[in-house]
């Protein structure tokens, strides 16, 4: 359910510039609202804070890489 009219709110979360970059040009082609996160603990800030309808998520990346992070936001009864 989109939060925002008809936009949908998608959080993209990839350690790659190069990456985030191009999905957020396709997706705001798209016609959603792009938020950006280069790592999971930005990511969850974003997810925590914004609220995205949906989330892309890079799997290895530094520090807390997308299977850990999927899994935080998976146990929290917010966001299920």
């Amino acid at each position: 359910m989109a939060t925002n009219g008809s936009r949908r709110r998608v959080l993209v979360i990839d350690d790659s510039h190069t990456v985030r970059r191009s999905a957020e040009i396709l997706l705001a082609q798209g016609g959603c609202e792009v938020l950006l996160a280069a790592d999971g603990f930005e990511g969850l800030a974003l997810v925590a804070s914004e609220r995205p309808d949906i989330v892309f998520c890079d799997l290895q990346m530094p520090r807390l890489d997308g299977w850990r992070t999927c899994a935080i936001v998976r146990r929290h009864p917010r966001f299920r």
